[in-house]
């Protein structure tokens, strides 16, 4: 296989086999007085007067209960494809309530549900955090951020997630990351290929049907085989992503531009495109072979960007560079290019 193969896990997964989120709502108790100001956040009061009724311990009705060791908390995890019921998985701790801190703080036994309303998993533990604060006669000073935290193993699986791949006719569905056509067809015939008859179907672009074994050993074994094949993927859509904050650029496959001439402020670009051609000697047996080099001009004075055919947009966006261009600049110029149909790819904005 060419250098460029990649393996099918890496570009594409079975349908079905993925993770599930958990979200969860707790207390976290023994604080060092950065809990929740209840006053302010009476839902704590609240959940903590219903928790102790729970455990046997009643308050009486109307009372104010000042706490500030508790904090009202949201859970979250993921529970893993395949987890079972035993298993152990990380939990992320944030504060929902005007808690200063949850440094210190013990997170009680908390139901994690999925999108279904059930209980999958059961959280608790000592929380890990990794900011720091110092206060001292009114000044104070914060390291990182310390309303939130993680429990390293900290949920316990409770119910399994049923993963139906296959099982019934032993039909599986393999899915690409990035929908392309000639991609699909190329994961097709490496993997008949591979197998030496016909197991592999495309619906579409984006979807592959492989006919597997019934039993599950088996299957395991031809979807292990199916993961490790490497096809080489078709060319990607060339892509333009801009970072409206930063200004950063990042250029995927070959960008050009059609011929576009954009003026913008007072930032004056010229590029031209000359070709080269390199003739082989005489009965060199070699090949003609043609190139173009950018010549740029750059000019700071009320004029216009010109950008003749075939021109790479990198000369483009470093002769702005060189002129100090603001992102707002870059931004503009792309949109601009990308409305007028010169930029001969997708723009993306973050």
């Amino acid at each position: 296989m060419p250098a460029t193969a990649e393996r099918l896990k890496d570009i594409a997964s079975f349908a079905g086999v993925r993770s599930n989120d958990l979200v969860g709502y707790g207390l976290v108790v023994g604080l060092d007085g950065s809990g929740d100001q209840t006053m302010q956040a009476p839902f704590t009061g609240q959940s903590m007067t219903n928790m102790l009724n729970q455990l046997g311990v009643t308050i009486p009705a109307g009372t104010n209960m000042q706490l500030r060791n508790v904090a009202a908390v949201m859970v979250t995890a993921k529970l893993p494809a395949f987890a079972q019921p035993g298993q152990q998985v990380d939990v992320v701790v944030s504060s929902i309530g005007n808690a200063r801190s949850l440094r210190g703080g013990t997170l009680l036994m908390t139901p994690l549900k999925g999108a279904d309303g059930n209980v999958y998993a059961l959280a608790q533990g000592n929380l890990l955090i990794n900011g720091i604060s110092a206060e001292a006669q009114g000044s104070s000073a914060v390291v990182n951020h310390q309303a939130a935290g993680r429990i390293s193993a900290g949920a316990t699986i409770e119910r399994s997630v049923e993963l139906d791949l296959g099982r019934d006719n032993g039909l599986l569905t393999l899915q690409l990351d990035e929908a392309d056509f000639t991609t699909a067809l190329r994961v097709v015939e490496r993997v008949n290929e591979s197998f030496g008859f016909k197991v592999a179907n495309a619906i579409n672009a984006g979807v592959i049907q492989l006919q597997g074994p019934r039993d599950p050993n088996n299957r395991v074994a031809f979807m292990a085989q199916v993961e490790n094949i490497e096809v080489n993927p078709g060319q990607s859509t060339a892509r333009v992503v801009l970072n409206s904050r930063t200004g950063s650029i990042v250029l995927t496959g070959n960008v050009t531009l059609r011929e576009a001439a954009v003026a913008h402020g007072n930032l004056a670009v010229t590029i031209r495109s000359q070709p080269l051609v390199s003739q082989p000697a005489p009965f060199s047996q070699g090949e003609t072979v043609t190139a173009n080099a950018a010549d740029i001009d750059i000019i700071e004075e009320e004029a216009s960007l010109l950008a003749v055919e075939g021109t790479q947009l990198m000369d483009v966006v470093q002769a702005l560079n060189s002129l100090g261009a603001t992102p707002a600049d870059l931004m503009a110029i792309l949109q601009a290019l990308k409305a007028s149909g010169s930029l001969r790819a997708d723009l993306e904005i973050i």
